[in-house]
């Protein structure tokens, strides 16, 4: 797999060595990283770029479960309560006596985990598709972005007429209950479809599903 152009990868472990053994591996894979010996240092970082708003590159975590002060698990639970996971998809490291903790953590949202010691192959393949994760959430998000865009350009009357064609009315029935003419309707009817980049009834219904 080719690297993800802007991806970063969060490293949050108290463990020095583990920091610097992650970094280096992902260096070696051109992956960008941060790392952080602390859960408190990991959400200053977040709060300071929160002004900004959402991020644009694809990112991950790698959390370990223990940790002095806050732990992987709290921190886990604030990120899901804030939405988070989807955009920034959580990888767990754990010892072998975390394994179940770890695991009813992937029931609850996270991406997975990998046991320490762990095979960087296969760690490396994880970080890959959780990255390809978050590129994807990231991607809906910028549609859904699009689509309430378009729908915020349209008029009043298109909106109404909007409503009544993903109903399925004919443009007859559209016109009486306006109390416009049918020409009107197709009028409305034909912007409404250029502003939202559609060419059916159809097409329009499967795209508001997605607002």
């Amino acid at each position: 797999m080719q690297p993800l152009i802007d991806a970063l990868v969060f490293i949050v472990d108290d463990d020095a060595s583990v920091r610097e053994a992650l970094a280096w591996l992902l260096r070696s894979r051109r992956l960008a990283s941060e790392h952080f010996a602390s859960a408190e240092a990991f959400e200053e970082r977040l709060a300071a770029e929160h002004h900004r708003g959402l991020p644009d590159e694809p990112r991950c975590l790698l959390l370990d479960v223990r940790m002095p002060g806050t732990s992987g698990l709290v921190l886990f639970e604030r990120l899901a309560a804030r939405g988070a996971l989807e955009s920034l998809p959580v990888i767990f490291l754990t010892g072998h006596a975390d394994v179940p903790t770890a695991v009813d953590m992937v029931k609850r949202g996270a991406f997975d985990f990998c046991e320490k010691p762990f095979s960087d192959n296969a760690l490396v393949d994880r970080i890959e598709q959780a990255l390809g994760a978050s590129l994807r959430a990231i991607e809906a998000r910028r549609e859904r972005q699009r689509l309430q865009q378009r729908i915020g350009e349209l008029t009043e009357r298109e909106r109404e007429v909007m409503r009544r064609v993903v109903e399925g009315l004919p443009n007859k029935l559209i016109a009486d209950q306006l109390a416009i003419s049918v020409r009107t309707v197709e009028v409305h009817r034909a912007r409404l479809f250029e502003k939202m980049e559609v060419r059916s009834a159809v097409e329009l219904a499967n795209l508001l599903r997605g607002a």
